[in-house]
């Protein structure tokens, strides 16, 4: 199977939905979401090359975007360590994806519980839903390929996730995916178009940030929707609900399990992550775009920003 199928086939205007579409009512929005994902949407069995064995002379991922890149340690590393680390961090990348993609799917669930069926918002959900299972096959498929185990985030996450996704709606649930999608979405256009980066996961990675450019616009359009009208109260709880989501699902991103896993000293990489002022920039550079999102819907006061600082958003 040919890992260029998808890479060869370049984002159209209606792919980057969350940059170009033109805003207007809901439905028409949903309407021509549905639209693009009927012209546009990818099979994964069909188009990613799950048979050819890894190929262990590529990275996993960009080896800027690896959470060592820039530091002293980093350059210490034989290209085969920092090969092998850019797989496993990728591999927790892909795990992170999975996790939240589910918190996704049951706040959608119950956000369109018992609404009208033939309203194209509520299709649009459910299509939205069945992404979001293909991608996290996907994801699940992609982290064996690569020769990882699964990482989860720790268990106080998990257990915050768990709340989130049964109490989070409106605005606070739908600005939360915006932030998970945003962030990946950066890094992955640039693990997509790396040639340093194994073809399977670049493939994967193609398919992602067409599919959830989608999503994100739908997103972007229900969190103006929602604070229409909305009160200063409102607006700085909603504000610190989502920084808060933002820091855990992105410090999650990249388990501490992935140094040992690659064979490199834990306490020693942790340190030296932590302090990388190189993956800190970038992070906060992946994140332009959605910090002016949220300012422009008054969701970033300053609490907010405090949470974001601390997770290296802002």
């Amino acid at each position: 199977m040919d890992d260029t199928i998808a890479l060869d086939r370049p984002l159209t205007s209606a792919d980057r939905g969350a940059d170009t579409a033109v805003e207007g009512d809901l439905g028409d929005v949903t309407r021509r979401l549905l639209r693009s994902s009927e012209m546009l949407s990818f099979d994964p069995v069909q188009e990613v090359d799950w048979e050819t064995p890894l190929d262990t002379a590529f990275h996993g991922a960009s080896p800027e975007w690896s959470t060592l890149y820039g530091t002293a340690y980093w350059d210490e590393l034989t290209p085969e360590q920092q090969r092998e680390l850019t797989r496993q961090e990728s591999a927790s990348v892909a795990s992170t994806g999975i996790w939240f993609e589910m918190i996704l799917q049951q706040m959608v669930l119950r956000d369109f519980y018992a609404k009208d069926p033939t309203d194209p918002a509520f299709q649009w959900a459910l299509t939205e839903i069945a992404d979001e299972c293909r991608h996290s096959i996907m994801f699940a498929r992609g982290v064996a390929k690569l020769g990882a185990r699964p990482y989860r985030p720790k268990r106080s996450v998990v257990e915050l996730g768990r709340a989130f996704a049964a109490l989070a709606g409106g605005e606070a649930a739908y600005a939360a995916i915006l932030v998970a999608e945003e962030v990946l979405d950066v890094m992955q256009r640039d693990w997509m178009r790396d040639e340093r980066v194994v073809p399977f996961v670049r493939t994967i990675n193609n398919i992602h940030v067409v599919e959830e450019s989608r999503h994100m616009k739908f997103a972007r359009d229900e969190v103006r929707e929602r604070m229409r009208g909305a009160g200063a109260l409102r607006r700085q709880a909603d504000a610190v609900v989502i920084a808060g989501a933002a820091y855990h699902i992105v410090t999650s991103m990249v388990s501490d399990d992935v140094y040992e896993a690659a064979g490199l000293d834990r306490r020693r990489a942790v340190r030296e992550a932590r302090a990388n002022e190189h993956h800190k920039a970038l992070l906060r550079s992946s994140c332009a775009g959605l910090m002016e999102f949220l300012g422009s819907a008054g969701l970033l006061t300053p609490a907010a920003r405090a949470i974001y600082r601390r997770a290296n958003l802002l």
